[in-house]
């Protein structure tokens, strides 16, 4: 993967990915803002801010905004997490300028009309309800807050419906002066792109935007916490996230290999023995997750009120066995996994552009092809039995929602850990 980079005057980070073959492109903005930067009052602003951006500027309403990008066969789309916020168009190799005009004009033109703003709240509270009314989405922020509670990065990116009913117009393009400036933001393409074009467009369209104000989110602070929603559902979720790694930490591959290896797939420890050989759950994965100063290993299954009470004693002892016989040949299948995931995602310049532009934002570069793959095929099985002791020391922070009376107590839960 070729990657150019360049940066304005004013600090804007500038990335292209050219990749052969292509006729069209995918350009967006990475801005290094999400919902951990956001105070209790204003949690939700950087989500509504980025569906108001798409809702009118000085020069194009929000109709016209639609209207243009479709007229050339392309589309734009945005998203906020808790550390980051994009904004990018999918087109046509001509139609690039374009995409980047429009992407320039909503995150330094927007209007927020009040009549928009109105329509937009009741939109973000429909999909406030969805998410509650979604009991495999609710689960997750359910575990976020019991991981890190009463800290930014814990609340939901959506925020609540009173927050999202109440904010002001003037809080919201406050919050975008304060915080879409040049040295917190990236111009990312990929596809077919030349990099002096996106050079030039980035030169046209963002030089003026000014330095960096204070944008520090509090320290992410790891607590073994535990909810329990007992709700009327056919299922009960049970989530669970025990202290994982930070993207710049030297582990971070190895963490992505046991979360593999213990529930990244159909031939994964939980998989095999929770949903293959028990029949417990028909869901049921691990992951790891990272963000620029702490990590989670989660776990997610859901099960029937029945056989609830059999997920954690489960889950406890295949964490535990990894500790002493994590095997040569699942470290390697996992790592294939995740190779391949990785290649395949080069291939799509959409992935690409997240991929660079959450890199840019964290690292101050675009880390190197071969440099992910050299530190991927380092991880050896001793440093997953490593990392599986390091994770079974720790007590995990649990989420339950449904009929969860058969899960065990929160002092049963840590008497398996640490």
């Amino acid at each position: 993967m070729k990657v150019e980079t360049s940066t304005l005057e004013n600090g804007l980070g500038i990335v292209t990915v050219p990749m052969e073959g292509l006729g069209s492109a995918a350009v967006g903005v990475w801005v290094d803002v999400g919902a951990r930067h956001e105070s209790l009052a204003l949690n939700g602003v950087s989500h509504m801010l980025e569906h108001m951006a798409f809702k009118g500027t000085e020069r194009r309403s929000a109709r016209a905004i639609a209207e243009e990008i479709e007229a050339v066969g392309g589309h734009l789309n945005a998203f906020t997490s808790r550390e980051q916020t994009a904004y990018y168009a999918r087109v046509l190799k001509d139609d690039v300028e374009l995409g980047a005009d429009i992407l320039a004009d909503i995150l330094t033109r927007s209007t927020f009309l009040p009549e928009e703003l109105e329509r937009e709240r009741q939109v973000i509270i429909q999909e406030i309800g969805q998410a509650q009314d979604t009991p495999d989405d609710l689960i997750f922020d359910m575990l976020q807050e019991a991981t890190y509670p009463d800290q930014p990065i814990g609340r939901p990116i959506l925020g609540s419906a009173d927050n999202v009913a109440r904010l002001t117009r003037g809080e919201i393009a406050g919050y975008m002066a304060d915080h879409y400036r040049a040295p917190a933001m990236a111009l990312v393409a990929a596809g077919a792109v030349d990099h002096a074009q996106i050079c030039a467009l980035a030169e046209k369209h963002f030089a003026g935007l000014g330095p960096r104000g204070e944008t520090l989110a509090p320290a992410a602070r790891f607590v073994a916490g535990d909810i329990r929603d007992d709700r009327d559902l056919e299922q009960v979720h049970l989530a669970m996230a025990f202290p994982g790694v930070a993207y710049e930490d030297p582990d971070y591959f190895a963490a992505q290999v046991y979360a593999t290896v213990l529930g990244g797939g159909m031939s994964s420890r939980l998989f095999q023995e929770i949903r293959e050989v028990r029949g417990l759950a028909y869901s049921v994965f691990a992951y790891a997750g990272a963000s620029v100063d702490s990590g989670t290993i989660g776990l997610y299954a859901g099960t029937s009120e029945e056989d609830a009470g059999a997920l954690v004693p489960v889950i406890a002892d295949e964490m535990a066995k990894l500790v002493k016989d994590a095997g040569d040949d699942e470290v390697a299948r996992a790592k294939a996994q995740l190779r391949a995931g990785y290649l395949m995602g080069l291939e799509s310049p959409s992935a690409v552009i997240e991929t660079a532009g959450r890199q840019w934002l964290v690292h101050g570069r675009v880390i190197p092809t071969e440099e992910v793959l050299r530190d991927l095929a380092a991880v050896d099985t001793a440093a997953v039995r490593r990392f599986a002791d390091r994770v079974m020391r720790t007590r995990p922070a649990v989420a339950a929602l449904g009929p969860h009376r058969g899960i065990e107590s929160p002092a049963g839960i840590a008497a398996r850990f640490g």
